[in-house]
């Protein structure tokens, strides 16, 4: 008989580990759902910020109120932190920008450019002209396109604790 309560008793114990075995199972998957979910929306507002980021960018550079060449440069580095589904790629969808960014992606900006000596300066700044004269109006009408692209998924994303 004792042999008999033991069992049984031995026997509860088991189902019940069982029974909270699974119980902590579905928990965690719900979790790691929660986790992916959450990514999932950090990682679109992260493109909705870029989005609106790049979109005053094109505002910009089609207005002429930049040059072309830091247009350039900002868009195409700041487009590559687009994640998911959204990320564009330049080097296909936007040929005269990529091929800008390429060409003055190496020159010296800023303090680095003004310690430069004058003839060297000055024949960046002729080959930065001579590249924004060739692609200006393919960039432009690159940035409108991109500009247009983007505005229907520069959405704000609001993150709600779950």
């Amino acid at each position: 008989m004792n042999l008999t309560i033991l069992v049984i008793v031995g026997s509860v114990i088991v189902v019940g580990l069982a029974i909270y075995a699974g119980y902590l199972l579905v928990k965690l998957k719900k979790q790691q759902a929660l986790v992916i979910r959450h990514q999932e929306l950090a990682i679109e507002k992260r493109n909705a910020n870029i989005f609106e980021n790049v979109n005053t960018l094109c505002m910009v550079g089609i207005q002429g109120q930049c040059d072309l060449s830091e247009i350039s440069i900002r868009v195409y580095c700041i487009m590559d932190y687009v994640q998911g589904e959204q990320r564009i790629d330049f080097e296909k969808q936007f040929p005269a920008i990529s091929e800008l960014y390429h060409i003055v992606k190496d020159m010296p900006r800023g303090e680095a450019r003004q310690v430069m000596p004058k003839k060297e300066r000055m024949q960046q700044n002729l080959e930065r002209t001579k590249a924004e004269g060739r692609l200006g109006d393919d960039i432009i009408r690159e940035l409108t396109t991109l500009k247009d692209m983007i505005q229907p998924l520069n959405q704000q994303i609001q993150i709600q604790m779950v």
